[in-house]
């Protein structure tokens, strides 16, 4: 019930619509009074004609700003419980009364504008605990320097200062750290990056190791320098994959498998740091695993020589995988062809046996006819095989014969075959002896017939 009246009092006091604003007190509660005697002027003053106030009049002008700036600082004054008693517009110390001059606090007033104050800086205070978290983002949130929870990305509010704090960690964001760096160390003269092999050799190894926030907390309060640990467990990772391999294997054959053991060991020792840490990858750099300087010439001609060894090696293997099928081939058709030949020459051996013995069976009943039959096919034979041609010269004829066109064929047949080139021509003679040859087609029936004529004549 209270309340009301003066939230209505309060909006009255700092109403900007009023038109006495910056015009001075001329129409408090006073000013409507007639101009007569008022009851703190002395006796015996002439009655002052009431001012107009400024403003009013038909020359109304504009408000003026000391004006505006009392008023203000009257009805603040008045919120807090400050007044004068009698008129405003004169001195403190004039007027027969000092007591109506002095300041007469309002304790009502002035609570409630207290109260007014202390709600407004409450809900200030409590403003300043809302804070935003941008995407791939968290918050963590302690309460008196103690871990309380963390937070997403959003709109988020805490207890303001000093009750509770905020951090926020970026922990999507791909971070990169190189380890082996070129610093000489005093004591041995090597540098960082300089590594004991399983054979006490050294080899320089030199990468960067990529990784992402997997707990904001534990990044923030698990480990006190959180970046320089990760930097530590990598080189502690690195030097034991190191010290576990030979310097030929880790400069040549499992030089690409450093990478993957230094990944999955420095997981093993990140989590049971709990350092909140998600290590993505392991990059060796260009020229990143190499011998000491001091020994890098003499290690370039070895390296050289084992690449010329591997070249000739794979020369030798690509010309042994093209021979061996080949040769294998050859072999595999000779075997074949010589299979075929002992077939055939078998299967020949049987039938000319076979034949030989009908040939006998066939003797035995009529051995003359048997005996012709044999020459002649003999005959056949011999001449199918030879370009000369008989011709009996005791027949009288006038008319010789010579198959010339036959004759060129089978020549040019021979020669394409590939007949020796020192054969002796064919002789062709009309008054041969009656054993004379000459050349003859095979299969010619002239020639047989003469052959039979010669036949029955001997």
């Amino acid at each position: 019930m209270i309340a009301k009246p003066l939230w209505g009092r309060f909006r009255g006091m700092f109403n900007l619509n009023d038109g006495r604003w910056g015009r001075g007190d001329d129409g408090g509660p006073e000013g409507d009074r007639p101009s007569g005697n008022r009851p703190d002027e002395p006796p015996g003053r002439p009655p002052q004609q009431p001012e107009r106030p400024r403003g009013q009049g038909p020359n109304q002008g504009p408000p003026d700003l000391d004006e505006l700036w009392r008023d203000f600082n009257r009805k603040l004054g008045g919120l807090f419980g400050g007044g004068r008693g009698g008129n405003n517009n004169q001195p403190p110390n004039m007027g027969g009364n000092g007591g109506n001059g002095g300041f007469k606090p309002d304790m009502k007033n002035a609570g409630f504008g207290l109260g007014l104050v202390a709600v407004v800086a409450l809900l200030i205070w409590l403003g300043t605990g809302f804070f935003i978290v941008q995407e791939g983002s968290q918050a963590v949130i302690t309460q008196f320097g103690r871990y309380k929870t963390t937070v997403g990305a959003g709109f988020n509010w805490r207890l303001p200062y000093p009750i509770q704090r905020h951090e926020i960690v970026v922990v999507t964001q791909i971070r990169s750290t190189d380890v082996g760096r070129d610093s000489i160390v005093r004591s041995t003269g090597l540098r960082e990056s300089a590594m004991l092999t399983e054979d006490e050799n050294i080899v320089e190894i030199k990468f960067a190791v990529q990784y992402r926030l997997s707990d904001a907390r534990a990044w923030l309060y698990e480990s006190k320098t959180p970046a320089d640990t990760v930097v530590q467990v990598a080189e502690t990772a690195v030097r034991e994959v190191v010290g576990k391999m030979k310097m030929d294997a880790a400069l040549a054959e499992e030089r690409d498998q450093i990478a993957p053991r230094v990944r999955t060991l420095m997981q093993t020792i990140l989590d049971r740091y709990k350092v909140g840490v998600e290590v993505v990858g392991i990059n060796l750099q260009q020229g990143g695993v190499r011998p000491p300087e001091q020994v890098q010439a003499a290690f370039d001609d070895v390296l050289k020589a084992g690449q010329e060894r591997e070249r000739a090696k794979n020369e030798a293997q690509a010309y042994a995988n093209d021979v061996v099928p080949r040769a294998t081939g050859t072999a595999s058709r000779l075997k074949e062809e010589s299979e075929a030949y002992k077939a055939r020459i078998v299967a020949q051996a049987q039938g000319d046996g076979q034949r030989f013995g009908q040939v006998l069976a066939e003797y035995q009943k009529a051995p003359q006819v048997t005996r012709d039959r044999m020459y002649v096919d003999a005959m056949q034979q011999i001449y199918s095989n030879t370009s000369k041609v008989l011709v009996d010269s005791k027949q009288g004829s006038n008319l010789l014969y010579l198959p010339l066109d036959k004759l060129m064929q089978s020549a040019g047949v021979a020669g394409a075959v590939g007949a020796p080139a020192d054969a002796p021509p064919a002789s062709v003679a009309g008054t041969a002896p009656p054993q004379s040859s000459l050349v003859a087609p095979a299969g010619d029936p002239r020639a047989r017939d003469g052959r039979s004529r010669d036949r029955d004549a001997r």
